[in-house]
């Protein structure tokens, strides 16, 4: 694995996006993802579609022994339509544990999850019966994955999002 930036919390605004959601096994996730990308890529061209940003892949619920809860589209200046199939979302403004990297997903996650852990950082996740629900973590691809087609090179950064931190609460003073 190369770390390319980070790992950093970076404060982000509201970011619109066009996606797929869908429940994929853990094992043969990645190739659901690239279905979907074609599909939201397709969609864009027949919907004449020609302003969007880059490739997405967000974990809504991650069960890495069972299913996974996932989205899979791109990014959008603006928010637009979409249908029944192809809807649009956002990723919500706030501060995001951040980490760029070149190969190897899982060591990655893992680097990212160790260093938030290190710096007190809490994600925004719950339990769910269905495993871990995240408000939003998701996988950006800073390579365009139609123009590099070895995942090996993609250069992709992982944005967890992080709790909101608790402001200290002002004691009452008591004079007497």
């Amino acid at each position: 694995m190369e770390i390319v930036a980070g790992p950093a919390v970076e404060r982000r605004p509201v970011q619109s996006y066009l996606g797929i959601r869908e429940i994929a096994p853990f094992r043969g996730m990645l190739s659901v993802r690239d279905r979907l990308w074609a599909e939201v890529y397709d969609w864009l061209r027949a919907h004449d579609i020609e302003r969007f940003g880059q490739a997405f892949l967000r974990l809504n619920v991650i069960d890495m022994k069972g299913a996974m809860d996932i989205e899979a589209g791109v990014t959008t200046p603006q928010p637009l339509d979409g249908d029944s199939r192809v809807r649009p979302g956002q990723f919500p403004a706030g501060d995001y544990a951040t980490l760029t990297y070149c190969n190897h997903s899982i060591r990655a996650n893992g680097a990212l999850i160790d260093w938030s852990r290190s710096q007190g950082l809490a994600f925004d996740r719950s339990d769910d019966p269905a495993g871990d629900r995240f408000a939003c973590r998701y996988e950006l691809n800073i390579s365009d994955p139609r123009r590099e087609r070895r995942r090996t090179a993609w250069v992709v950064q992982l944005n967890f999002l992080l709790r909101p931190r608790q402001e200290p609460t002002a004691r009452g003073v008591s004079h007497g």
